[in-house]
């Protein structure tokens, strides 16, 4: 029973993320792009104070899955590549975490736009 109701707090902690989202999309003139932007500015703000790790434990996977946990990531790799690397680290980290993800994404982006064909308006 106990998994069960993680599970089910993982979907509302995700389905809050999403209703904020839309209440900023439909009452400020912010367009989606920059409200994407501030949910990856959000998750690195929280990963740098120290805040992202007890919240997805709090939380679930409802609160690492969107956008908010790619800026944990990004800020992951800068943290570890500042340690490593010393203030070159700063320009270096955020794109070795988050290459594999946007290799992903560009790549199955591509393979779907051969199968499905896409048309242009």
């Amino acid at each position: 029973m106990m998994i069960m109701m993680d599970y089910v707090w993982a979907f509302v902690i995700g389905g809050i993320i999403c209703a904020l989202v839309q209440i900023l999309m439909e009452k400020t003139k912010m367009m989606p792009g920059r409200i994407m932007v501030l949910l990856v500015c959000t998750g690195a703000l929280l990963s740098f104070l120290g805040w992202y790790e007890p919240f997805v434990e709090w939380a679930g996977a409802g609160a690492s899955v969107p956008l908010i946990g790619f800026g944990h990531v990004l800020m992951k790799g800068i943290k570890e590549a500042l340690q490593s690397e010393g203030f070159l680290g700063l320009f270096t980290g955020g794109f070795k975490s988050g290459a594999v993800g946007c290799s992903a994404a560009l790549i199955f982006g591509y393979l779907a736009s051969w199968v499905f064909e896409p048309k242009y308006k």
